[in-house]
């Protein structure tokens, strides 16, 4: 099943006795062992175990999920880090005892539930045990989201939250946070708490309330540019510098988008297609499907010209002739006057 499928039937406390998880996306892995920690053990410490299976046997794991509990009806055992499980395990200063495991697989006493975590992006599925965990638990695996399955996720969590996200504000929020799955939720919940119930979020709400970070907000700069609005650029450029980034280093986040959108460009020249151009430029998808989005704005000949600029202004601060900040907001109405 997959983690959405999983998660969904934790949250209606319909709980299986085993669950095995693995996948390299910690947001997920966390998300489901905290929706168990507070639907099975309801977050009472007397009823939850915890076992790294780096540090100790899957077998005392085992003696403690058959161990009846005292304090409540139900108990949580949740065992992490199943070296066991990959195709060259790491050497441990004892062995497991696998055999153990795959007798409890085959007969799980019914006041525990017992949870693997496999925080592995592949686990060794030619093996034994993961046949058997894959035949007798509940699996979700966790790996990152695809790009083109990002969308759909977010707006499984916007139904959830009763909320929409228009196509705008979409785009905003997956420059914004599509690498940061935990981050992007939380901003999800704050624009449904500012929307309310059966709201919209859109593109001006996304802007005002979504947390920006220093690259989104030299992809921010750049459309600045692209619709020759300085006065948009500066108020970029100030927010910038309440946050502490050093211009220098703006400076650079803005080369490398242009650089991208001039490569790009030269790219689509030649007919590659887009999936080409992310393999040929080893960047994450989205840089690419941007620039596609704004290589049609400038000739080959404009974007050089604005490297060049930007070359020059680093320069011109890196040497000391002019005050950085005074050299940056120059350099933004040059740039407005090139594109």
């Amino acid at each position: 099943m997959s983690y959405m499928d999983v998660l969904k039937q934790i949250k209606k406390k319909q709980i299986a006795p085993i669950y095995f998880f693995y996948g390299s996306e910690s947001f997920f892995l966390q998300q489901l062992k905290q929706q168990l920690i507070e639907k099975v053990a309801a977050n009472d410490e007397d009823s939850l175990a915890v076992y790294d299976l780096e540090e100790v046997p899957i077998e005392a794991a085992i003696g403690d999920a058959e161990t009846y509990p005292f304090f409540s009806e139900r108990k949580l055992v949740i065992a992490e880090n199943p070296v066991f499980l990959k195709a060259k395990p790491d050497k441990l200063t004892f062995e497991h005892d696998l055999l153990a495991l795959e007798r409890y697989l085959a007969a799980p006493v019914d006041y525990t539930v017992l949870v693997i975590i496999a925080p592995y992006e592949k686990i060794d599925e030619r093996k034994k045990i993961s046949k058997l965990l894959k035949k007798h638990a509940a699996v979700a695996v966790c790996n990152p989201i695809k790009d083109n399955d990002l969308k759909q996720w977010v707006n499984s969590i916007a139904s959830q939250l009763q909320v929409t996200i228009n196509d705008e504000a979409y785009e905003i929020m997956e420059a914004e946070l599509s690498n940061n799955l935990h981050q992007l939720e939380n901003e999800l919940q704050k624009l449904a708490l500012y929307v309310g119930p059966n709201g919209e979020v859109t593109k001006d709400i996304a802007e005002e309330l979504v947390s920006h970070t220093t690259t989104s907000s030299a992809l921010r700069l750049v459309d600045a540019v692209i619709e020759k609005d300085l006065h948009k650029a500066i108020r970029i450029f100030k927010d910038l510098l309440k946050m502490k980034e050093e211009p220098i280093a703006m400076i650079s986040l803005i080369a490398f988008q242009f650089r991208s959108i001039l490569r790009v460009k030269l790219l689509k020249q030649q007919g590659y297609s887009q999936f080409q151009m992310q393999k040929q430029l080893g960047v994450h998808p989205y840089v690419v499907k941007i620039a596609l989005n704004r290589e049609r704005q400038f000739t080959v000949d404009k974007l050089e010209r604005i490297i060049i600029q930007l070359a020059d202004t680093d320069a011109t601060i890196k040497s000391g002739k002019m005050e950085k900040e005074m050299a940056f907001e120059l350099m933004l109405y040059d740039l407005i006057e090139t594109a």
